[in-house]
């Protein structure tokens, strides 16, 4: 029994280092609101990650009056931890209003994939990478934080 407990902590304390500065992100693929996969790749610069309906509504705020493809031209992309919504909920009203927005969001629908990731629930993660690393993280509480952010960095 004491070796199981061990071996769970080692395989928790790995998950809470997942996105230490200096460290490679693992690919991986989910799909988005629309079903078509998506895969974490080296060209993807920033990585946002929402836990909870509060932190991808500060997202929503942040991208309202954006116009299509202004995450994409940043090599950001957004994810979105869904793995508590409930499955109809998901289903008949939240994915097809996401349908409507101008940017991708990626939904981890078992929440496996943001949980790698540390920050409260109620904020938005900013992961800054080159090549898969981490080179610098932040997180944000206010819409108009993100969206300064967002706007300061450059198109490519």
């Amino acid at each position: 029994m004491k070796i199981v407990f061990v071996l769970l902590l080692s395989a928790l304390s790995m998950l809470a280092q997942a996105a230490d500065i200096g460290e490679t992100l693992t690919p991986w693929t989910l799909n988005d609101q629309y079903d078509q996969p998506y895969t974490l790749n080296e060209q993807t610069r920033i990585l946002l990650v929402a836990r909870n309906m509060d932190g991808a509504k500060l997202v929503k705020a942040a991208l309202q009056d954006q116009p299509k493809g202004y995450l994409e031209a940043r090599n950001a992309v957004f994810l979105a931890d869904v793995h508590g919504m409930p499955s109809l909920i998901g289903k008949w009203f939240a994915i097809p209003a996401m349908q409507k927005y101008t940017y991708r969001v990626v939904l981890d629908r078992d929440g496996s994939i943001a949980a790698q990731y540390p920050g409260a629930e109620d904020q938005v993660l900013w992961l800054q990478l080159q090549g898969n690393t981490v080179v610098s993280q932040h997180t944000f509480t206010s819409a108009e934080q993100l969206q300064k952010a967002l706007q300061d960095t450059p198109a490519q």
